[in-house]
């Protein structure tokens, strides 16, 4: 039996592949393999997609040094804005904007390391209002807090809290070196043990191993993460990663089939850098993906709600909820 069809059949029973397994996987014919990842993600999650945006409700001026990011201090990216937390009413504007376009999902995310309790303390009652006006869930990405203050966010009506693992352990102090990978995990934790679910992935293209992009999404299985975002480098002038080669349509579709054979009943979630792709994502979508981030990224353009909306309704998915 072949290693795609032997390994497809043990996901589909109920079993997880390991790592050497997955390695194994990256040298299969491709075609093969993103078929059976569909099959997978037909299987345990049907033809249901998550879609949400994300509103920038604090920019630049950050203290730490990841080389991808434009928001940086230690950077010099041009045309960068920066600006405070967002009011109650910036912020409520936009969740009704993305309620009304038929989005279920909609996340706060800020520059810097953590907010402030302050800041805590301010955008929670943003979050009461939006929960109060809206139906919409309300996801948070608010840096490296702790269980106290994911409680607040609970409390509030927040349902998620993104943290990007961004790559393996062993490659990460490449990428940032004023905060360590061992902070993204306890975060992590902190708010799993708050109630709330987890949202974690990466970025490709950072200079890693296929095998540091395996192991990132082992230890995103390991911590119950479910909504896994899978970036691609947009190189902005001015980071450290401005002349790194963008990933290819193929690269990013093998990426994508084998996260879906290791963690099956995932929402697998394009994210930035998806617009680099000639086809905006959709050979990705027919490879395991199922999630998507839709509108404007965080210092890049995306892509339009209405676009994706009509590509999600051509492949056959469904709008909904998926993983809490």
């Amino acid at each position: 039996m072949h290693i795609v069809e032997e390994l497809k059949q043990k996901v589909l029973k109920g079993g997880n592949i390991n790592r050497e397994e997955a390695i194994l996987l990256t040298s299969a014919p491709l075609e093969e393999l993103t078929c059976a990842a569909d099959e997978i993600r037909q299987t345990f999650c049907q033809n249901g997609f998550d879609l949400c945006t994300i509103i920038n409700g604090k920019c630049g001026r950050c203290s730490e040094d990841c080389k991808y990011c434009a928001q940086s201090v230690h950077y010099q990216a041009a045309n960068l804005e920066s600006y405070p937390l967002l009011s109650t009413k910036e912020l409520l504007e936009g969740a009704k904007y993305n309620e009304e376009r038929g989005v279920l999902r909609y996340s706060i995310v800020t520059s810097g390391r953590r907010l402030s309790d302050r800041e805590i303390e301010k955008v929670c009652e943003s979050i009461r209002t939006i929960k109060k006006e809206t139906s919409i869930e309300v996801c948070v990405s608010f840096g490296l807090l702790g269980e106290a203050q994911f409680q607040k966010l609970k409390e509030a009506g927040a349902s998620r809290v993104h943290c990007n693992l961004e790559s393996s352990a062993r490659y990460f102090p490449e990428v940032c070196t004023t905060h360590a990978y061992e902070e993204k995990i306890e975060t992590l934790k902190a708010a799993k043990r708050a109630g709330l679910s987890i949202c974690s992935g990466g970025i490709l293209g950072l200079g890693e191993t296929m095998e540091d992009r395996i192991d990132m999404v082992i230890t995103a299985r390991e911590l119950g993460v479910t909504s896994i975002p899978i970036n691609l480098l947009n190189p902005i002038p001015g980071t450290p990663y401005e002349r790194n080669r963008p990933l290819t349509s193929e690269e990013a579709c093998l990426c994508t089939a084998i996260f879906r054979f290791l963690i099956p009943n995932a929402s697998i979630r394009l994210a930035g850098g998806r617009g680099l792709l000639e086809d905006k994502g959709k050979a990705c979508f027919q490879s395991g993906a199922n999630a998507a981030i839709s509108g404007d990224m965080l210092t890049t353009a995306g892509i339009t709600v209405e676009t994706d909306l009509a590509l999600i309704k051509e492949l056959g998915f469904e709008v909904r909820l998926s993983n809490g």
